[in-house]
């Protein structure tokens, strides 16, 4: 035992040796404490006491809407109304289809009024449906109203033009411009052609095998096909079965990308190693590495003069990325974009160029097929003007009054992309509704474009002739149209979409006749695009 001498020499009684902690460590136990409470505050603020201001804020100017509840906002009443919804299709000729491809929308809007409030996790969101505020904030000439950045998410689908804002925006879209200035989209005509014979010689070739009967045609997995032979085409040079499999990854991608926005109110769902997170970054890093290849065999090309003359998408933008930079004297390479950002602007041709007109086409054929007067119609003026053997060329699609009609009614109809998103990041004012910061503005434009109030009270039948003084004329508070968006961001590629369309329609029409099959259901749903729930089988006929 040691001696009472030795505790003095070691600083004081055997007492003494349980003295409390040092302070170093009472000091990083209290900034832990702080840490974990500042956290605690922050997840509070994020998930609960924000929500509840806002909804104040909002309620207090008289808008209703569903009540926030929970982290997950309407997340489970949007998947019962979907499933509700979807149990049911709807009755063949019908084309009221915002209540079953958008039944959150129209319920809350029916019930709250138009202008209501529904909640996308914890960010309340306000439908805004008149078509001058959706004109002013798609037009956003001040830059108030942002996109939605979903960041990671949105680098697994493309970093393309849609997704840049300010300065980045505007550079990519300068350099841009010139791949889709009219004479240049005149050049793709001939692959546009070329991909459209291949299919009608198919579909030739199965009437024959049906010795002259009609033969049935699921058209919704042949026009996926046939956009996405244009694309590979007209963006790559390359033919459909070189481009397949970026595009068969690409589509896979849009299917992981949409089931994982339902999970995005969980906090960091999209670091966690699930199955479909891990499946969504072995396709993005695969689709950029074949693409990566191509741009790096297309750039060696151009620099050392073994090019051809670029009729593609990619060898337009590359070419005119490289002026942009002799234009600066080769000074900086900010004058131009990465090979990241061309590979973005790639991803983003694969998945805008080939989903909206494999969806708008194959809605054309259900939809004639359903009014076979305008079926005969559009054919009539096709081979008026073609014949039924001619290639359509640019001077004649562009004499097409009726084809043009009616792909514009199955737009306003079957609108591909049923809503646009945006989200103030500061205090606005918007129809007489003074928005606070962090609200996110939702513009349903299928139930736009089925509004009675907007189009007459014929507003959900099929009357291509609305359209008969094009489009500003179509609607009594015009324009109110809005398939491609609108304002500075239209969308860059809506010539190239309906060139593609015309000519697809119009060498469908010089050797077919169409009708819907027995096996057809009509049950139109958004899943990313509005898509046929079933396939959309058709019975062909080949014209004599």
């Amino acid at each position: 035992m040691a001696s009472s001498g030795e505790a003095a020499l070691l600083g004081g009684s055997v007492g003494d040796a349980r003295a409390p902690p040092l302070p170093w460590k009472l000091l990083a136990l209290l900034c832990a404490a702080l840490a974990v409470a500042w956290c605690a505050v922050r997840a509070l603020e994020w998930a609960w006491w924000r929500p509840r201001r806002l909804a104040r804020a909002l309620r207090s100017q008289g808008l209703c809407g569903t009540s926030y509840r929970s982290l997950a906002g309407d997340a489970a009443l949007t998947e019962e109304l979907n499933r509700e919804a979807r149990s049911r299709p709807l009755p063949l000729g019908c084309h009221d289809v915002a209540p079953r491809a958008m039944p959150l929308f129209h319920q809350t809007m029916k019930e709250h009024g138009k202008t209501s409030i529904t909640w996308f996790g914890p960010v309340p969101r306000v439908t805004i449906t008149k078509p001058e505020l959706v004109r002013e904030v798609l037009s956003n000439k001040f830059g108030h109203y942002e996109k939605l950045k979903l960041r990671k998410l949105q680098r697994m689908l493309h970093n393309g033009l849609g997704s840049h804002e300010g300065d980045k925006w505007a550079k990519h879209r300068r350099i841009i411009n010139p791949a889709f200035h009219l004479e240049k989209l005149k050049r793709m005509l001939p692959a546009f052609a070329a991909c459209c014979t291949d299919l009608v010689e198919r579909w030739e070739g199965l009437v024959a095998d049906g010795q002259q009967q009609p033969c049935e045609v699921d058209v919704w997995p042949e026009m996926q096909n046939l956009t996405g032979d244009v694309i590979s085409r007209a963006a790559f040079g390359s033919s459909y079965l070189e481009g397949r499999r970026i595009f068969q990854l690409q589509g896979e991608q849009v299917q992981l990308v949409v089931q994982a926005m339902h999970k995005l109110h969980i906090p960091g769902y999209l670091y966690l190693p699930t199955k479909t997170n891990r499946r969504m970054k072995r396709i993005a890093s695969e689709i950029q590495e074949l693409l990566k290849g191509i741009i790096a065999k297309r750039e060696n090309a151009l620099r050392t003069g073994g090019g051809a003359a670029s009729d593609d998408l990619l060898g337009l933008l590359l070419e005119s990325n490289m002026e942009h930079c002799r234009g600066d004297g080769g000074k900086s390479k900010a004058s131009g974009i990465t090979t990241d950002d061309v590979i973005g602007e790639c991803k983003l041709f694969y998945f805008a160029g080939m989903e909206t007109t494999s969806v708008l086409l194959t809605w054309t054929m259900v939809v004639l097929s359903m009014h076979p007067e305008w079926q005969d119609r559009a054919r009539e003026e096709v081979l008026h003007v073609f014949g039924d053997r001619t290639t359509p060329d640019y001077d004649g699609l562009s004499r097409l009054r009726i084809v043009t009609m009616v792909l514009y009614e199955v737009l306003r109809l079957y609108t591909p992309l049923t809503a646009l998103q945006r989200q103030t990041y500061k205090p606005m004012e918007l129809g007489g509704v003074r928005y606070p910061a962090g609200v996110m503005l939702m513009l349903p434009l299928l139930c736009i474009h089925h509004d009675k109030d907007v189009w007459g009270p014929d507003a959900s039948e099929f009357r291509p002739q609305r359209f008969a003084e094009g489009v500003s004329r179509a609607s009594r508070d015009a324009p109110a149209f809005f398939p491609f968006g609108w304002g500075p961001r239209i969308c860059i590629g809506q010539s190239f979409a309906l060139l593609e369309a015309k000519m697809g329609l119009s060498m469908i029409l010089q050797r077919f006749a169409f009708e819907l099959s027995p096996a057809y259901t009509h049950a139109p749903f958004a899943h990313g695009m509005l898509q046929p729930e079933h396939g959309a089988q058709v019975m062909l006929r080949r014209l004599p």
